[in-house]
């Protein structure tokens, strides 16, 4: 029994090693072309994953969030990451081994999504945007989530503690729109929610679900608005109304170094 027991460790431990020791492929990515025939990791349900999916030959491989998308780039189980530049610059901030190419692709524009018939809704969230670019709120907004010397300051609740309250639905795992600090759900989109819900006169109710589950979840009324870096297109146009744009942003490539 002892035999057969040190064999059977002798060979877990083996495979472990192979496993750890498996050799990252080292790629070349100058153009877009040069995606073709790698495999490309994506967080589901993104404007990354249609874009890769729409525009090369590779092997798109979807996660549920970006940082787990680079975790597996770190581990060789996929060549690049395929992600907005802003979450892309968080993740290679934190992981040393990683880095951002120099290379952009598509530009996108953020907008809130409701329901195609809530037109009420829809008119109050294009005030509250207009307003806050008006009166310095977005600038103030910006300066806090996209602070020059990378010094986030998370501002105080504008919206109000009681009441009637609104349902923003979003998926938290997107820096610096939507992320979790300790147990709290923050971010750009977070504040510009609670502005929103300010306007109306609400209280804000945030749901973090699984960015792909959005829409759905907003169509069957579980929420009343998605606020979550989403970006326009005309498949989801379909499906939803948007909101006047509040941010641009392009799609970047994370590798290893």
């Amino acid at each position: 029994m002892k035999k057969i027991t040190a064999l059977f460790m002798a060979v877990v431990l083996c495979a472990l090693t192979f496993a750890g020791c498996a050799e990252k492929k080292q790629v070349t990515i100058n153009s877009t072309e040069d995606l073709n025939g790698l495999k490309i990791g994506v967080q589901s349900g993104t404007t990354g994953q249609t874009w890769c999916e729409e525009n090369t030959d590779s092997e798109v491989i979807t996660f549920k969030s970006g940082m787990d998308a680079a975790l597996d780039l770190k581990n060789g189980g996929i060549d690049a990451v395929v992600i907005d530049e802003l979450p892309a610059q968080r993740i290679v901030e934190q992981n040393d081994d990683l880095k951002i190419l120099d290379l952009r692709f598509t530009k996108e524009e953020y907008a809130i999504a409701v329901r195609k018939d809530d037109t009420a809704l829809l008119e109050s969230i294009n005030k509250t945007i207009a307003e806050m670019k008006e009166n310095g709120d977005y600038d103030k907004l910006t300066g806090a989530f996209m602070p020059a010397d990378g010094n986030i300051v998370i501002p105080e609740n504008v919206a109000p503690t009681s009441g009637e309250t609104v349902k923003m639905g979003t998926n938290a795992a997107f820096w610096p729109f939507e992320y979790t600090e300790g147990s709290d759900i923050v971010g750009f989109d977070i504040t510009m929610s609670q502005y929103i819900a300010k306007g109306m006169g609400k209280q804000l109710e945030i749901i973090n679900m699984e960015f792909d589950s959005l829409i759905a979840a907003l169509q069957a009324g579980s929420i009343d608005f998605i606020a979550a870096g989403m970006s326009v297109t005309p498949e989801r146009e379909e499906e939803v109304a948007f909101s006047d744009t509040y941010y641009a942003s392009e799609q970047v490539v994370i590798v290893r170094k």
